[in-house]
């Protein structure tokens, strides 16, 4: 395991402006086969992707099959997997950590909202201290910072979130919802790589993400809603597969 954490943190090293690691979400096994078959050297598991697939809104899955889902990706194939664990379903670090190593998994997201309200950043960064005690090197640790998604547009409580996230210990921040042109002013004021999210079909592309700042590039669920809208259209539209 320790090995598998290790070739996903290098994952992360020397990259140059304009290739960042980019990390598809599989919502299932076999979302995440064909993942690894078109050549991704990682996966970072979507909470809000698996969740619908196993029929539950975003946060609203049970930890039991959250942990449960992620094994079966883990399983599926033979790169490394990190999991989206939303807020940690509020289990102890050292709990958190052996459930997450059971799966297989090699990273986790950890977000710092609750509810839509941040969380204290001194105490969760202790969490997150907890949790990389509890792991050693075993776990690539992606510490989410929300303000964007809580309202708070100023860039500036972002990089202090980082800087506290680093300095207990995170690999990885993740300002998620950060607008692209404020990339280049997080990336200055943050140490160690940063995670941009794209959208699927949309830009900024992966590339220019990284040319803008971003170490790393998930997409969310937005592979898993992609699917279903085609999905829906397969069935319900015009042509030959029309059934509704």
């Amino acid at each position: 395991m320790v090995n598998k954490a290790e070739t996903f943190r290098a994952l992360h090293r020397g990259r140059a402006p304009g290739d960042p690691l980019v990390l598809p979400g599989p919502w299932d096994a076999a979302a995440a086969r064909v993942f690894e078959e078109a050549g991704f050297p990682a996966l970072a598991t979507p909470s809000a992707g698996v969740a619908a697939s196993l029929g539950y809104a975003d946060g609203a899955t049970p930890a039991r099959e959250m942990f449960a889902a992620v094994a079966r990706i883990v399983r599926a194939v033979d790169v490394p997997v990190s999991a989206d664990v939303e807020g940690g379903y509020g289990l102890p670090p050292k709990e958190l950590v052996e459930r997450l190593l059971e799966t297989g998994a090699v990273g986790c997201n950890l977000e710092d909202s609750a509810g839509g309200v941040l969380q204290d950043p001194r105490r969760h960064a202790d969490r997150l201290a907890e949790v990389r005690a509890a792991a050693g090197g075993g776990l690539f640790v992606n510490a989410r910072i929300d303000t964007f998604l809580c309202g708070v547009a100023d860039p500036g409580a972002a990089v202090e979130r980082a800087a506290l996230y680093v300095a207990a210990g995170a690999d990885c921040v993740y300002p998620i919802g950060a607008p692209a042109e404020v990339l280049p002013l997080l990336r200055a004021g943050i140490q160690g790589p940063v995670n941009a999210v794209a959208k699927v079909g949309e830009g900024p592309s992966p590339a220019e993400l990284g040319e803008l700042g971003a170490t790393r590039v998930t997409f969310g669920p937005g592979f898993q809603r992609w699917a279903s809208a085609a999905l829906r259209d397969l069935v319900t539209g015009p042509g030959p597969l029309h059934v509704l």
